[in-house]
């Protein structure tokens, strides 16, 4: 082939030239009136498409503490729970009665009782029970400001922390069997996942009478958790036969840590 200078192109060039020219028809077309090509087929169904990995949080901000007031699987167990208040002496006697007994108790201490009598908390854990927060004054908490509740829960936390090296198994809200939901998130914002209630009231801090403090607590079944007191002397006299009762009927006394385990 010759150029329009006169010059002549050598073949292999020629050929080059060619395949270039069809190159550039070929890209002509596919911007122009060419068909496309089809867009790729979605995945199979039920298997999504690849995306980067999220992290669920542990737990929901704000979320508030569960509540257990008795075990419901029938296992013969109960726990005898006490408010932690009174005399340091008659406490330590009950305490000392229900260890030698082998009844291992949960005891909802009261924070101001245990500024009173700091060896308190020492008697509770030295006799095999555990220890829990019942507010710093026994004060309503419901029914005050937030932020004063907020104070009742965690300046008894931070007693119990500073007397024992841990928080305390469980909070129980003072002046009700059962805590609001207002409470609960209260609680598990301080660190207590869990609101102890019960469902037997032992209405030993009335001083009823032995007699009706046995009759009461008799209302116990397998699962139970029953409300009493350290700081009423009948509380001391009524625990003999209160256990006889329990142990007539199979039921064995543990901490509420043991009985929701």
């Amino acid at each position: 082939m010759t150029t329009h200078d006169g010059v002549r192109m050598p073949r292999r060039r020629l050929l080059r030239l060619g395949a270039g020219l069809a190159g550039l028809a070929g890209v002509a077309a596919a911007c122009g009136t060419a068909p496309s090509e089809p867009a790729p087929a979605p995945p199979p169904s039920g298997i999504p498409p690849s995306a980067p990995p999220t992290t669920r949080p542990s737990a929901v901000p704000g979320a508030p503490a569960a509540e257990v007031e008795r075990r419901t699987d029938g296992r013969p167990e109960v726990a005898l729970t006490f408010h932690g208040a009174g005399d340091p002496g008659l406490a330590k006697k009950v305490l000392t009665a229900l260890h030698d007994r082998g009844a291992a108790v949960t005891v909802l201490a009261v924070g101001t009782w245990l500024q009173q009598s700091p060896d308190s908390a020492r008697t509770v854990t030295d006799l095999g029970h555990e220890l829990g927060n019942h507010t710093w004054s026994h004060l309503d908490v419901d029914a005050l400001p937030e932020a004063a509740a907020r104070t009742e829960i965690e300046k008894c936390r931070d007693r119990i922390a500073a007397l024992t090296g841990g928080p305390g198994a469980f909070f129980r809200p003072s002046q009700a069997q059962h805590a609001t939901a207002r409470v609960r998130v209260l609680a598990a914002a301080a660190g207590y996942p869990t609101v102890l209630s019960y469902d037997v009231d032992s209405r030993d801090f009335t001083d009823p009478g032995v007699d009706a403090i046995r009759r009461n607590v008799r209302s116990a079944t397998a699962g139970s958790v029953v409300s009493m007191h350290l700081g009423h002397p009948e509380t001391l006299q009524a625990i003999p036969g209160l256990l006889d009762d329990l142990a007539a009927r199979g039921l064995r006394p543990v901490t509420a840590t043991q009985l929701f385990a």
